[in-house]
């Protein structure tokens, strides 16, 4: 899912929480004007800051409805008609509870006109925020900005449909190429419009392609993080782990790399962001201390930026210097006393490290810079671990499946013993997290790893 989606999903919950508010202080103005009050005298006491408590205690309840009729699902296309549906009912749903509260409590106020003039204003404006943020997006479509890049696969009158439902430009949708079948140069040419222009959709519109020119194709998209979705057969429909949804008429089916997305992954990035501003916080005295130490062992810098690969191709890594000044250019004549299996380097005894860089890589300490990282959204609090880019180039084709998202500061593995573990163990482990994916699960992990962190320090 591209990020403008999540970013117009998300505006939508501040713009429906604004529209509800103003619904109810215009509300509140028309009762309390001279006209109205002239013809329907005001039987009772509500001062405005009072009314408007109540309206900001009460408005989260009707998000929270809102969200459980789907109205903030970010996968979803949303007409103007579902729109109004949706927001009527919850709307309805609210007020519905707000009148059982005061029939119930018989102690906020008996005023039917503000209830029933906020319920339709709020249906009113809700509709048009949410109108607002539509036409928005659209007109950003003109620009390409949010637009899904589409290759379609197969020469078909479902393509040919396809391609002219994608020729509104308000549909979100742009075709960047159309191949007539799967041979040896489809890989090929895919990988040209990948570079050239760009691609985020591979739809195969032919259910008669072989299976093993379908699964290349698979493996392409999921090494490019690229969507695969295909017009299934007649029993295609009744696989699991996959998502189906109807465009331009035809059921198309998503493989889902991982659940990873939609309000997980705004969620998750809230998360990131906050703890990692926190952790720089209280930590900075840490890192202080830390520098002067590393500065008075030997010489070189503090920090090190480290070549690392992540999901959206190489990043530098920051990370407290734990090794002697130009490590990097010895590991060559180290590499055949590498203990691990695998395309990871790993030496019990690296003589490369300082005496001060054995306790910060003991207690983890020396990966504390990457909470930078996270801040700049190269990596997440939690996720698998970054490679070097000449081990990631060693990779076998599914182990690039630790590639679907970005990588963490901790994850799966290193709260497993990945000292210990082989690489084919790690990826198993991070390939678990990625496609069984959940907020408990990084609930879990951070709080092992701090319970690893505490008994290492506790051992020094």
């Amino acid at each position: 899912m591209k990020k403008s989606e999540l970013a117009f999903t998300a505006a939508l919950v501040p713009v429906d929480f604004l529209m509800i508010i103003l619904a109810a202080v215009i509300t509140y103005f028309i009762r309390f004007s001279d006209r109205v009050v002239e013809i329907w005298p005001v039987q009772f006491n509500l001062p405005l800051r009072q009314y408007l408590l109540l309206a900001i205690v009460v408005t989260p309840v009707w998000l929270l409805i809102f969200a459980l009729l789907g109205l903030y699902n970010p996968k979803k296309k949303r007409r103007l008609v579902d729109d109004l549906y949706s927001v009527f009912v919850g709307v309805s749903t609210g007020v519905m509870g707000i009148v059982l509260y005061i029939f119930l409590r018989a102690e906020l106020f008996s005023s039917r006109f503000l209830v029933l003039v906020t319920w339709l204003l709020a249906i009113i404006l809700i509709v048009l925020g949410r109108s607002l943020i539509r036409w928005l997006q659209h007109r950003l479509y003109k620009y390409n900005y949010g637009v899904h890049r589409v290759v379609l696969i197969g020469d078909t009158s479902a393509a040919r449909h396809i391609k002219d439902s994608f020729q509104n430009p308000l549909a979100g949708y742009k075709i960047v190429g159309i191949l007539d079948e799967v041979n040896g140069d489809t890989l090929q040419k895919l990988e040209q419009l990948s570079r050239d222009q760009g691609v985020d959709e591979i739809i195969q519109t032919d259910p008669a392609i072989p299976k093993i020119k379908v699964l290349e194709l698979i493996d392409f998209a999921d090494e490019r993080k690229i969507d695969m979705k295909y017009i299934p057969d007649l029993f295609g429909t009744e696989a699991t782990n996959i998502e189906v949804r109807a465009v331009a008429g035809f059921p198309l089916v998503e493989f889902r790399r991982t659940p990873l997305d939609g309000w997980g992954k705004i969620i998750k990035r809230i998360i990131d962001v906050v703890g990692a501003t926190l952790g720089l916080i209280f930590l900075l005295p840490l890192f202080v201390a830390v520098a002067i130490t590393i500065k008075l062992n030997t010489p070189g810098t503090v920090l090190v930026r480290l070549k690392r690969v992540g999901r959206d191709g190489e990043f530098d890594m920051f990370k407290f210097r734990s090794m002697v000044k130009d490590a990097h250019k010895m590991k060559k004549d180290l590499l055949k006393f590498s203990e691990r299996q695998g395309p990871l380097f790993k030496m019990k005894n690296d003589p490369r490290i300082t005496r001060v860089g054995r306790f910060l890589r003991k207690t983890r300490i020396d990966e504390l810079p990457q909470l930078l990282n996270v801040l700049k959204d190269d990596m997440s609090l939690i996720g698998p671990r970054p490679h070097e880019p000449e081990e990631v180039a060693q990779y076998q084709k599914h182990q690039r499946k630790v590639l679907a998202i970005k990588p963490g500061m901790t994850g799966m593995g290193q709260v497993s013993g990945a000292s210990d573990l082989s690489f084919a163990e790690e990826v198993k482990l991070d390939t678990y997290y990625i496609e069984n994916w959940a907020l408990k699960m990084d609930l879990q992990i951070l709080l092992r790893t701090v319970k690893i962190v505490l008994q290492a320090e506790a051992a020094h």
